[in-house]
């Protein structure tokens, strides 16, 4: 195996995607693929990285993972004291990256953030494992802590805390919804000429389609 990054490649040839594949709806197509991938057996296939940018424009990313979708947008939930939640404060735009490489396939998306109800974020708190609500309560997500030992003492305070099973979402954690405004998608094709179908918001609410050179 050669150790020089350059003669990393592989080859795309599994599927393509036409004009002819391309349903008007973004979120029908969207939904295929995202049945195809399930069918795949992908790990973690929701999993889908987050780009934010600070109001003075610095990137960010990091990996969430999708928890719902529909032709509103896209879901996640996190503590809104976060990195994440302070830059969608300062700056609401917002991109996410899908990639299912077992298929070859990539589903690049940009919108606005915006914050779910209080309803959709405690249905989905309420749904999580017990540790998991108990976390969202230990973590200052972000913040600065002293060492692990702080964060499995908090923990364990929490623990006590709610030791009567009752664990209510914390105040300042939820969910945001992605309202794309662009969608694309991608699919690996042979000699780097891959197949890049672009849908963009209308203002009368459709979406045009273009082909995008690769």
């Amino acid at each position: 195996m050669s150790n020089n990054i350059a003669d990393i490649r592989k080859d795309y040839k599994l599927q393509s995607l036409s004009e002819s594949d391309a349903l008007p709806d973004p979120f029908a197509l969207f939904e295929k693929w995202w049945k195809e991938a399930l069918e795949a057996g992908i790990d973690e296939v929701n999993a889908m990285t987050l780009a934010t940018a600070s109001a003075d424009g610095m990137p960010d990313a990091r990996i969430v993972l999708l928890k719902g979708f529909d032709p509103k947008g896209f879901t996640f939930f996190t503590n809104y004291d976060s990195v994440k939640g302070a830059q969608l404060l300062e700056n609401p735009r917002a991109s996410l990256v899908f990639f299912w490489k077992e298929l070859e396939r990539q589903v690049r998306i940009s919108g606005l953030a915006v914050m779910v109800s209080e309803a959709e974020s405690e249905e989905y708190f309420n749904s999580r494992p017990e540790n998991s609500r108990i976390g969202a309560w230990a973590s200052p997500q972000s913040q600065p802590i002293a060492s692990r030992e702080w964060l499995e003492e908090n923990e364990r305070k929490m623990r006590q805390q709610f030791s009567d099973g009752v664990i209510k979402r914390p105040p300042n954690w939820g969910g945001y919804r992605v309202r794309p405004t662009h969608i694309e998608f991608w699919q690996g094709r042979p000699n780097r000429l891959h197949d890049r179908l672009l849908y963009s918001l209308q203002i009368k609410g459709d979406w045009k389609i273009q082909r995008l050179a690769p």
